[in-house]
């Protein structure tokens, strides 16, 4: 028999909300009828800017280019509640994405069996069910509601003047220039979100080779967020840092976080590492920046840079050897509409989950202020 407080532990463990003071709850599947979100916690009176939340969702959809999944979606949302003369009302917002385009039959060959380094087995052991058609609930497809929230979240940022940009620094072992050596203006004129044009036109060329190979590939978004106040953050166990990790940790195919020097900071000494710090007007700032905007799990003022591993796409066009759910073997084909390479559509969802956590730590410094 149950006991007591069961349903409110279930609730906390389902893991489809996040967030404390600006909560985000997204439901739907990749093949079902829509996916959107629930965000509970948006300040009352901002004006809500339809056309902005459409072009961030417009950088997320699908069919963009050659280097991305032909499955065609408009995604155009519907704001349900929480809004009253384009202004929000402080009340649960609900917005609906409906999906158009879904071809659950290019699936049909996968209901029963696994499909390697998918989500298939582990949500057919977890449940005991699962929604085969794109990967159902697992599907990338969700992360559309990710980025109409983000959306929101960025439009009270920039009240704040908080400014957050993401961007492809990285595609197999093709690479870009430090992010203080490119303009961020840029990363918008060609398919692979690149704001370096000489890197990008590289990085396109490997895309679509490996495309033509019936393979796919994995790269690096980096996300740099400027003029964050001091002070954000929690200590111990709510570290900005450490919620930008669990953020972006959600996102789907990705593989690794850092901030800051990251891994690369370990090969050097202290003397080397520490940033000094240095009066500035009337602000204290760092000679350097190895710290990433951070220390102590607090922001101090510099910008907050990190960076997102994307592992490669795990459909690709060629015959695979797996299991089916009884235990027999089997040959997997791929089949459907599937990225080369996800790190393109990613930047919006990068800046999505990082306007989540940001706009969160926001709200939550302005209650502790007496």
């Amino acid at each position: 028999m149950p006991f007591r407080g069961q349903a409110v532990i279930f609730m906390f463990f389902m893991g489809n909300s996040f967030g404390k003071i600006f909560t985000v709850t997204t439901f739907g599947e990749s093949h079902g009828v829509a996916i959107g979100c629930i965000i509970d916690g948006c300040p009352a009176g901002l004006s809500l800017d339809e056309a902005y939340i459409q072009s961030e969702l417009d950088r997320r959809k699908p069919g963009q280019s050659k280097i991305t999944t032909q499955r065609k979606e408009e995604d155009k949302f519907k704001i349900l509640s929480g809004v009253f003369e384009g202004k929000t009302t402080g009340t649960p917002l609900a917005i609906v994405i409906e999906n158009a385009d879904q071809r659950s039959k290019d699936y049909s060959h996968i209901a029963e069996s696994f499909r390697p380094s998918h989500a298939d087995y582990t949500y057919e052991a977890k449940y005991g069910v699962r929604d085969y058609r794109g990967g159902g609930r697992s599907s990338a497809r969700e992360t559309a509601a990710r980025v109409a929230a983000g959306a929101i979240a960025k439009l009270i940022l920039k009240k704040s003047g908080i400014e957050i940009n993401a961007y492809v620094s990285q595609v197999g072992e093709i690479k870009t220039p430090p992010y203080t050596q490119l303009d961020f203006s840029k990363t918008e004129e060609n398919i692979v979100r690149c704001p370096d044009a000489g890197t990008a036109e590289k990085m396109i060329a490997l895309i679509d080779e490996v495309r033509l190979q019936r393979d796919t590939i994995g790269g690096i978004v980096t996300g740099v967020i400027k003029n964050t106040p001091v002070g954000l953050g929690e200590p111990v166990f709510d570290k900005l840092h450490a919620a930008l990790g669990h953020a972006m940790l959600g996102i789907n195919a990705v593989k690794g976080f850092e901030y800051g020097s990251g891994f690369e900071g370990t090969k050097l000494r202290g003397s080397q590492h520490n940033d000094e710090f240095y009066q500035d007007g009337n602000r204290i700032r760092t000679k350097t920046n190895h710290s990433g905007g951070i220390q102590g799990g607090i922001s101090n003022g510099e910008d907050i840079y990190f960076n997102v591993a994307f592992k490669p796409v795990a459909t690709i066009m060629q015959d695979q050897q797996s299991v089916d759910k009884y235990g027999n073997e089997v040959t997997v084909s791929g089949k459907g509409r599937h990225d080369p390479c996800v790190v393109p559509r990613a930047v919006p969802i990068v800046e999505a989950m990082a306007a989540l956590v940001m706009v969160d730590f926001l709200l939550l410094a302005k209650t502790n202020k007496g």
